[in-house]
């Protein structure tokens, strides 16, 4: 009986955590790889790489120098060029290629929510005097720099050893998860108008969006980016069975 194909795990969300951990169990030759600016990167249980590939054949060469059988893509949500370059790559070397893709949150009763399209669209939204708390993470930190005149706060794990990269903010120290009463006073201390996230779906954030809710704050949703063509699933448990089905 020939060997299962050797994974590519492409990750950077908890579903990529829970795959990795599983594939490891259960003996699967696979491998994670991770974006190049990841800090404190969680146990996928795989060997790891962490980088970038450079370009759509550089993709294709590690893919071929691996001889990687099957991709997963298990990367954020809003990760937005990973995804169509792998899949990309993957049908022109005939290789199967899978999106995990958990479902979008839903706007529930109570919830002040502006859907944006980008994080630069934020500024025309929030009037100046507001004071934001931005969850979309320090590396989108530049998409916010035209929101002068709003006090911006952003939440890190480590205290920074940069300041703040542009005048009127400051980051806050804090280690998830963090329940909806720790959320609701946060946003009560710092006294937050504004609510700024990415709809990245599932629960490690869901607090936010029931403090949020609670306390009456208004929130700018930042889309996703388009999908792109490819099979898709939305749970970790249907990715492992897809690479059970595509194993030789």
């Amino acid at each position: 009986m020939p060997e299962p194909r050797r994974l590519l795990l492409l990750a950077g969300s908890t579903e990529a955590r829970v795959i990795g951990q599983a594939l490891a169990r259960r003996g699967r030759s696979a491998i994670a790889s991770l974006a190049g600016d990841t800090r404190a990167p969680a146990d996928l249980g795989l060997p790891l790489r962490i980088g970038g590939f450079g370009s759509a054949h550089g993709f294709a060469d590690f893919l071929a120098s691996e001889r990687i059988g099957a991709v997963i893509d298990a990367t954020h949500p809003h990760a937005a060029r990973m995804g169509p370059r792998s899949f990309a790559v993957c049908a022109e070397m005939g290789l199967p290629y899978l999106r995990v893709l958990r479902p979008p949150w839903q706007r529930l009763p109570g919830d002040l929510w502006h859907d944006v399209a980008h994080e630069e669209d934020v500024a025309a939204l929030v009037a100046p005097g507001a004071r934001v708390f931005l969850a979309t993470g320090r590396k989108t930190l530049h998409a916010f720099a035209g929101m002068r005149g709003r006090t911006l706060f952003c939440r890190q794990i480590e205290a920074p050893r940069t300041p703040f990269p542009f005048e009127g903010g400051r980051f806050v120290v804090g280690r998830p998860p963090f329940s909806i009463a720790q959320e609701v006073a946060l946003f009560e201390e710092l006294a937050i108008d504004w609510l700024v996230m990415r709809n990245a779906g599932g629960d490690a954030s869901r607090s936010k969006l029931d403090a949020a809710r609670q306390l009456g704050i208004r929130i700018a949703m930042i889309a996703r980016p388009p999908r792109h063509a490819g099979a898709l699933v939305e749970t970790a448990q249907d990715a492992l069975t897809w690479s059970e089905e595509i194993a030789q």
